[in-house]
C-alpha cells in the first residue's frame, strides 16, 4: 500500500462526507444530546457511514477511531495493523445544526502513534486541505489533483498584539471551573482579536494557511486535532502543550501557532495555570 493510495482514499472519503453534509444542509431533522450542550445529528452518522464505507473497503484490517463510533476494530478483534484512521465526520455539529457555515470533515492516518496524513474538507467554501508528513500542506478546491492546488504556510506575524487568535470552549463549560474563560480573557487583552468559530479542525487549517496566527484549546479529542496538527506543522507552524512541551493528539490541551508568537502565547497561558 503506497502513501499515494492513502491520500487518494482519504480525499475520496472526505469529499463524500462533505457531499452528505451539503445534501442535508439546513434540513436537520433529529438532534440528540450527548450532554447538555454537545449535540449529535443524524447527519453526523450519515457522514460517518459514508466515510467508513470507503475506508473499510480499501483498508479492511486497519483500526479506526471516530467521534460517533469511538474505537472500531476489524472483525471484533484487536487489530494487528500499525495504522489507525482517526475520523471526525462532522466537526462543528452545533454550527451545522444551526446552519452556521463553520464546519468540516476531518480524516487523519496514524502510523505507530504518529500522524502521517491529514485531510480536512470545508464543504461551504469547497476548500480541501491536505498534509503529508514531510511533504508540506496544500489547499485546493474540491479535488486534490487540480491546477489551483497551492502550498500553504503560516503567517509571519511576530507580535501577539498584532495577532488574530482562535479558540473554543469545552462542552462541560456549565459544570467545570476549567472552562477556558480565564485564558480567553487574558488573550483578548493581549492579542489584536480572538475568534471562536466552533470547529477546531478548521481553526487549525486556517492557522496553517495564515488566516489565524495562533490557536489554543483544552479538553479536545483525538479526532478534533489529528489532521489539523499535521496541517500546522507541515505549513511551518508549531504545536505543543500549553507550556511548550511535546503534543500528541491524546493530550487534553493544545497550543498551536505560526511559531513566531508561540512563546508569547505560553506566557499568557501561564497567567492562569
Amino acid at each position: 500500500m503506497t502513501k499515494e493510495h492513502f491520500k487518494e482514499i482519504a480525499v475520496e472519503a472526505a469529499l463524500k462526507g462533505g457531499e452528505i453534509l451539503n445534501q442535508h444542509k439546513g434540513r436537520v431533522k433529529h438532534i440528540g444530546y450527548k450532554d447538555e450542550v454537545n449535540l449529535v445529528t443524524e447527519v453526523d452518522k450519515l457522514s460517518e457511514e459514508s466515510i467508513l464505507r470507503i475506508i473499510k473497503r480499501n483498508f479492511p484490517d486497519y483500526a479506526i477511531l471516530t467521534e460517533e463510533s469511538e474505537e472500531s476494530i476489524p472483525d471484533g478483534e484487536k487489530s494487528k495493523s500499525i495504522y489507525r484512521w482517526v475520523i471526525d465526520p462532522l466537526d462543528g455539529t452545533t454550527n451545522y445544526a444551526h446552519d452556521f457555515p463553520m464546519y468540516c470533515v476531518s480524516i487523519a492516518l496514524e502510523k505507530s502513534g504518529e500522524i502521517i496524513l491529514g485531510v480536512v474538507y470545508n464543504p461551504n467554501l469547497d476548500e480541501l486541505f491536505v498534509a503529508e508528513k514531510g511533504k508540506g500542506a496544500f489547499l485546493s478546491k474540491g479535488s486534490y489533483d487540480t491546477e489551483d492546488r497551492q502550498k500553504i504556510s503560516v503567517s509571519q506575524t511576530k507580535e501577539l498584539s498584532q495577532s488574530l487568535l482562535a479558540t473554543g470552549f469545552p462542552y462541560d463549560i456549565r459544570k467545570t471551573k476549567i472552562d477556558n474563560l480565564d485564558h480567553f480573557a487574558n488573550f483578548y487583552k493581549k492579542a489584536q482579536a480572538v475568534r471562536r468559530g466552533g470547529s477546531a479542525a478548521l481553526d487549525l487549517c486556517y492557522l496553517a494557511m495564515g488566516r489565524f496566527d495562533g490557536f489554543w484549546e483544552l479538553k479536545l479529542h483525538p479526532w478534533d486535532t489529528a489532521a489539523g496538527k499535521l496541517m500546522v506543522e507541515e505549513a511551518g507552524g508549531k504545536v505543543t502543550d500549553f507550556l511548550g512541551g511535546p503534543f500528541n493528539i491524546y493530550l487534553k490541551e493544545i497550543l498551536a501557532s505560526n511559531g513566531k508568537i508561540h512563546q508569547q502565547m505560553i506566557e499568557v497561558l501561564r497567567l492562569s495555570l
